[in-house]
């Protein structure tokens, strides 16, 4: 596995890149055919879909697969754990993925999301295979390097810093699919669809807690398997 899961990596990671592309194009497409002022407007539009905790999340895990690809090719002939702040990005990339496939499956399918409309087998690559192979490399990859728990507070900063700067964006945009004078890039987050903000507080602390539970799980993992290698290598 050590062998070929690399080339694993940059092909799951090349995929997840053209599914951002894929539908960024296809919401660009939605603005130039829009008949609205606040619809043609594409510097919100670029900004609002870079907004989306999945396309984020999908950019990062890729970048980092990329990277840990990499660095494992140029180690192919030892066989030592991968650095440190590698290890480090990759349970924050495989915490997020993950949440992300759950979310989804489970608030979101079904649901058409604000950017427009989706491409069918992109949004199937972002929130379903991508994670589904996030989870198989926290499982599977070889290298691991076991991790402190307060890996787990450092995989949270992101996502804490993602909801706040949401729901202060939020109120300063026009819609481009409706025109209204707000946008959240999820329904759960609106406060005119969830009961408030109470209701949107509900689901910000149920998120976080999913966060953080996953994350421990992976760096649970994480450091079984990192102990399973140095035991073997003692």
């Amino acid at each position: 596995m050590t062998t070929w899961w690399p080339y694993a990596r940059l092909a799951a990671a090349v995929l997840s890149l053209a599914a951002i592309i894929a539908q960024l194009s296809r919401s660009i497409q939605n603005a130039l055919d829009a008949t609205t002022e606040w619809g043609q407007h594409l510097p919100t539009v670029a900004a609002n879909f870079l907004s989306f905790f999945t396309i984020l999340s999908n950019l990062l895990a890729a970048i980092v697969l990329i990277i840990a690809a990499v660095w494992a090719l140029r180690h192919r002939r030892d066989d030592r754990p991968e650095p440190n702040g590698l290890a480090v990005a990759l349970v924050c990339a495989s915490t997020y993925m993950i949440v992300t496939g759950i979310v989804y499956n489970t608030l979101l399918r079904g649901v058409e999301l604000p950017q427009g409309v989706t491409v069918p087998w992109s949004n199937e690559v972002l929130h379903v295979v991508f994670p589904l192979f996030l989870l198989l490399d926290v499982l599977f990859a070889p290298r691991r390097r076991a991790l402190s728990w307060s890996t787990i507070f450092i995989a949270a900063i992101f996502p804490i810093l993602w909801a706040i700067y949401t729901m202060i964006r939020a109120n300063f945009i026009t819609s481009p699919a409706t025109g209204n004078t707000w946008w959240y890039p999820y329904p759960f987050l609106d406060p005119r669809l969830v009961g408030g903000y109470l209701g949107v507080a509900g689901y910000i602390i149920g998120i976080a807690v999913a966060i953080i539970g996953v994350a421990a799980l992976v760096v649970l993992v994480g450091r079984r398997r990192g102990a399973r290698v140095a035991a073997g290598d003692a």
